[in-house]
C-alpha cells in the first residue's frame, strides 16, 4: 500500500490541493484518511479512490445541472417578456426620435428669432429713443435751456483741441 499526497492527487484530478481539502471533508465518515503523528493525512489507494469518486459524482451534478433543459413554462414567461422589453425599446426609440426633432425645431425657431431680432433690435433701438419721453439723461425743454455754444468736434477727443 504507497501512501500519496495531497499535492499528487490534486495533481492528477487537476484539482487545487484545497479542494482536495474540501472533498475529503466531505467524505463519510468511514472513507476519511486518518492522521499520523504529525496531524497529517495517511492517505492509501482506498481514500484515493473514494476522493475520486465523490470528485466524479459531483463533476457529474454541476454537468447535468448546467445542461437541464428549460421547463417549457418558464421559456414562455422568458418570450413574453423579451417582447415587453421589445416593446419599451421601440417606444423608447420613438419618444428620442421625437425629442431630436423637437430640438431640432426649437433650434431653427431660435435662430430665426435671433437673425430677425439682431433686425428688429436696431430699429426697436431707434424707434424707443425718439418715443421715449422719460428719458432722464435730457433735460425737458419747459424747465432748463442750455446756452448753445457751437464747437467743432473733431472725433472722440476733439475737445482737447479747444
Amino acid at each position: 500500500m504507497a501512501s500519496k499526497t495531497i499535492s499528487s492527487i490534486a495533481k492528477e484530478l487537476n484539482l487545487s490541493r484545497a479542494r482536495v481539502y474540501q472533498i475529503i471533508d466531505m467524505l463519510d465518515d468511514n472513507e476519511k484518511p486518518l492522521k499520523d503523528s504529525n496531524e497529517r493525512y495517511v492517505i492509501d489507494d482506498s481514500v484515493v479512490n473514494a476522493i475520486r469518486k465523490y470528485y466524479a459524482n459531483s463533476n457529474t451534478k454541476t454537468k447535468q445541472e448546467k445542461t437541464l433543459p428549460i421547463d417549457d413554462k418558464v421559456l414562455d414567461i422568458m418570450r413574453r417578456q423579451l417582447d415587453e422589453k421589445d416593446r419599451q425599446i421601440e417606444k423608447l426609440t420613438q419618444l428620442l426620435s421625437q425629442q431630436q426633432q423637437l430640438n431640432l425645431a426649437t433650434n431653427r425657431q431660435n435662430e430665426k428669432l435671433l437673425d430677425g431680432s439682431a433686425n428688429d433690435t436696431k430699429q426697436n433701438v431707434s424707434e424707443s429713443q425718439n418715443m421715449d419721453d422719460t428719458d432722464v439723461s435730457k433735460p425737458a425743454e419747459d424747465n432748463y435751456k442750455e446756452e448753445e455754444t457751437k464747437t467743432s468736434k473733431k472725433g472722440l477727443f476733439g475737445w482737447l483741441r479747444r
